[in-house]
């Protein structure tokens, strides 16, 4: 398996997790790597080509980057499947299969909550430049948003969660229009809720993905809600799946992608995934 997850972000330990446990329970070996850095992530593939893989699990953030070198795993006869970013691009290049959720339609249900939470100006975090995926989420708030409000989109550096404290601390500083902000990753969110403090600022706080840290804050009312895609259950099923195509030539969702979101979590039911989240398993 070969993300572009950043170290320390808890959102892949949950997709390893899950790719983990699928490994142990089909009693196979699991090589995980990952680098946010596009070449680098490529490169990685390259090495799970090199070293014969016999199934390849990749995620595509930067399509058009990475896509070429998943096509000569597959055309070196490897099977691969996608998961969490690139579902829309999957299929150019002969991938099998793909887990996870269109970022467009969960950005607009994001949106359109929030235009039912009455947001007048939302900042949206994008916390990893050049994600197709992030941008989509947040043209998707955008979207949902219509004309019942404003999207201002921040880039923040993901992998400095300090700095990305200073740099929302600074902008709800300079803007008290802001009345929303929307995180596009756990960690990213709960910085904001510092960032807020500091501030003095009393913006409403959302998020795309859940950890524990999370879920306890969705608890104390600093966060009002996350959409989930359940990384856990991605990096399960692509692992899984790639396990079925080689013991037996099976196939899941016939070539068409296997939506494992979005769903919302807030207050009313955030006690029913709580437990799950502490062990790592949301």
């Amino acid at each position: 398996m070969v993300t572009h997850g950043a170290p320390g972000d808890t959102f892949w330990d949950l997709v390893r997790k899950g790719a983990e446990d699928a490994a142990r329970k089909d009693n196979i070996e699991l090589r995980y790597s990952s680098d946010p850095q596009t070449p680098n992530q490529a490169n990685l593939v390259q090495s799970a080509i090199d070293a014969h893989a016999d199934g390849i699990a990749v995620t595509l953030p930067n399509a058009h980057a990475i896509g070429p070198v998943a096509k000569s795993a597959v055309d070196a006869g490897i099977p691969v499947v996608g998961l969490n970013a690139g579902m829309t691009d999957y299929k150019r290049y002969g991938l099998g299969g793909f887990f996870g959720q269109d970022e467009n339609v969960a950005g607009e249900l994001a949106g359109k909550r929030l235009k039912d939470d009455s947001a007048h100006k939302v900042l949206c975090l994008i916390h990893e430049q050049g994600n197709s995926s992030q941008e989509n989420r947040c043209e998707g708030i955008k979207k949902g948003l219509g004309d019942s409000g404003e999207m201002e989109v921040l880039y923040v550096n993901g992998m400095d969660l300090t700095a990305v404290t200073s740099t929302v601390q600074a902008k709800l500083a300079q803007d008290s229009s802001i009345d929303w902000v929307m995180g596009l990753v756990a960690p990213v969110a709960l910085a904001t809720v510092q960032a807020a403090k500091d501030a003095g600022a009393e913006p409403k706080i959302a998020t795309f993905d859940t950890n524990a840290e999370l879920v306890a804050a969705i608890n104390k009312g600093e966060i009002q809600w996350a959409v989930d895609q359940q990384p856990y259950v991605q990096g399960y099923m692509a692992v899984d799946s790639l396990w079925l195509e080689l013991r037996n030539g099976s196939t899941v969702g016939g070539g068409q992608p296997v939506y494992t979101g979005p769903s919302f979590v807030d207050r009313s039911n955030v006690d029913k995934i709580a437990d799950a989240a502490k062990i790592g398993l949301r």
